[in-house]
Order: structure tokens, then C-alpha cells, then sequence
């Protein structure tokens, strides 16, 4: 992975160079840094309109008391997007405004699934110890609440809240659960 990135702090400088030379040749210098200027206005101006239209999504998927994935992962596309576009260079505006399609982050989320679920590994960590499953990595009964044949112990604490005032009679969402009744028709 380090030789990747330094290959990409590399490559794409020289790569951005080479085509500012190239776009540079065909329309001229001005119109070229026009072009940087315009794409970096352009990308902003995208940035703030999608980027709060994602934001209300996101709300609304909470609201809901839905984790909001898609919309963190459009809003981390985007915030990658604005970087991109205003970074000085023909390659990464590119890159950027393909970012700002819906439809390539559709497919670009859909690669980083697949992704996950087959390279992806996930661990859990409780008061500094690793909980594993009891057939899972590290051998049978690893982990906290691994012993064999009980699988996976979560220890917790809950408390019942109850209202601090008396019920209303006539809220029937407010009143308390009728008494169990007895078999055989006999009440309490």
C-alpha cells in the first residue's frame, strides 16, 4: 500500500503536468488557467448544493432512527469531490465531477460493498478485550462470553422507566397494562 501512494504522489502531479502542457498548447495559457478557475467555481458551487441536499437526507434518515450509510458515504464523496476539483488539474477535476454523479457513487458504493464483504474484517472490543465468536478467529471459546456450546454473552444493565405522575384514565396510551387474568375465567 505505501508504494501505491507514493506512486500516486508521483504519477498525478507529472500526469497533471503533462496535460496543462497538452490543454495549454491547444487553447493557450489564459484560457487554460480560465478553465482551472471556472472547474474549481464549478465544483464548489456543486459542493454546497449537494452537499446539503445530502445533510437534509441524512437528517431525515435519523429522524426516522435509521443509520444514515448512503448518505455518509455520498457526503464523504462529495467532501473527496471538492478537494479534487479544487485541486489545480485537468485529472482531478475529472475524477471530482465524476464524484458529483449520483449514479457513479451508486456504482462506486456497490464496488466498496462487495469490497468489504469479501476482503472486509470486523472485530468488536468490550471494556479492552476482544468479544469473538466462539467458533470465530482465535480458536473454540475464545473471547469474552465464548465458553463452549453457550455462544456470544452480552452483560447489561436496564433500567424500567415508568412516568412520575398518576395515568390518565381516558389516554389509553397512558394507562398501565391490564392485571393477567387467571385460566378458567376466575380473575385475581
Amino acid at each position: 500500500m505505501p508504494i501505491l501512494l507514493l506512486a500516486a504522489f508521483i504519477g498525478v502531479p507529472l500526469l497533471e503536468i503533462a496535460v496543462f502542457i497538452q490543454v495549454g498548447g491547444l487553447i493557450g495559457l489564459w484560457p487554460t488557467l480560465a478553465l482551472v478557475i471556472l472547474t474549481a467555481a464549478i465544483g464548489s458551487w456543486q459542493l454546497r448544493a449537494q452537499g446539503l441536499a445530502t445533510l437534509s437526507r441524512a437528517r431525515g434518515q435519523m429522524d426516522a432512527g435509521r443509520l444514515p450509510a448512503r448518505e455518509l458515504f455520498d457526503g464523504l464523496c462529495l467532501l473527496f469531490a471538492g478537494a479534487l476539483l479544487l485541486t489545480p488539474g485537468f485529472v482531478t477535476d475529472a475524477f471530482g465531477l465524476l464524484l458529483f454523479l449520483p449514479a457513479f457513487r451508486e456504482w462506486l458504493r456497490g464496488w466498496a460493498s462487495r469490497y468489504v464483504q469479501t476482503h472486509g474484517e470486523t472485530r468488536v472490543w468490550v471494556n479492552g478485550e476482544e468479544v469473538r465468536r466462539p467458533d470465530g478467529p482465535g480458536g473454540r471459546g475464545g473471547g469474552a462470553g465464548g465458553g463452549a456450546g453457550r455462544g456470544t454473552v452480552i452483560d447489561g444493565e436496564f433500567e424500567e422507566l415508568r412516568p412520575e405522575r398518576d395515568p390518565d384514565p381516558r389516554d389509553p396510551d397512558d394507562s398501565e397494562p391490564p392485571a393477567p387474568r387467571q385460566l378458567g375465567g376466575k380473575r385475581p
